[in-house]
């Protein structure tokens, strides 16, 4: 049964994610957090791999879409992201070290996510005067950033990437979806990698990937084939609604942390 709530959720959530550049891991870890099924380290993995596996799927089919990329700004920013997934990653199992626990590090996770969030929509009904960077140094430190905020969290970038990249380098956002999404799964690249070396897989009930990557895979690609339907107000429209509906909750998670 859990099995089978986790692969609707990651269909409905990586469908958004892909649709907005938000990832899904901001719906799909909240979520799984709510439920309760498994640990704070395994429900970071299992985003990891959703959001992972639909960024590669959503970048092909917004490829096929037609959307057109820059090659030195992907490449700086995934560099960046890579460098940045590794030290998310690091700091995430030194929360965990630190706080002797996972309460504390899920009440960590849940207030930087909704400041996140809360900036994010800020951005979106402000839109203040982006500021348009073109410098690779600074694509190279905006990358780290996202790529270690998203490991960090386990929510695979979400609406902070796609607010970022409209600030600092002036995109559309139907151009910063899909940047964001390759963001992502640099990202997601870096920390699946170190878990693989450390030889942690072990540590998680691996069946669940059988309704997880399914589901990420069919997410992805309903996700990117609606965006390359949608007009760019209908994008954002779809980006703010879901902002507001995880940062409540977040909340709500908060709230039952204190129980």
């Amino acid at each position: 049964m859990t099995g089978l709530i986790y692969f609707l959720i990651i269909i409905f959530a990586n469908t958004i994610g892909a649709i907005s550049g938000m990832g899904g891991g901001v719906i799909i870890k909240p979520l799984l957090d709510a439920i309760g099924a498994h640990s704070l380290s395994a429900i970071s993995f299992y985003s990891s791999i959703a959001v992972f596996t639909m960024a590669i799927v959503s970048t092909i089919k917004q490829l096929n879409n037609g959307i057109k990329i820059q090659l030195i700004p992907v490449l700086t920013l995934s560099i960046g992201s890579v460098i940045g997934g590794f030290l998310g990653n690091e700091l995430f199992e030194g929360a965990l070290r630190l706080f002797c626990g996972e309460v504390r590090v899920q009440w960590l996770q849940i207030l930087v996510t909704i400041a996140s969030l809360l900036f994010a929509l800020l951005y979106t009904k402000k839109k203040w005067k982006p500021l348009a960077f073109q410098s690779v140094l600074v694509y190279l430190l905006v990358g780290a950033f996202l790529g270690g905020l998203s490991t960090f969290l386990g929510i695979g970038g979400g609406p902070i990437n796609v607010a970022i990249l409209m600030l600092f380098f002036g995109l559309d956002i139907k151009d910063a979806t899909v940047y964001s999404i390759i963001t992502i799964f640099f990202s997601q690249l870096a920390k699946l990698g170190i878990i693989g070396i450390s030889g942690r897989y072990s540590h998680y009930d691996l069946t669940m990937l059988y309704w997880i990557i399914p589901a990420a895979i069919v997410g992805g690609f309903m996700g990117a084939k609606l965006s390359g339907l949608f007009s760019e107000q209908v994008v954002l429209k779809i980006y703010q609604v879901v902002v507001i509906f995880v940062i409540i909750l977040n909340g709500i998670n908060g709230i039952m942390l204190l129980k």
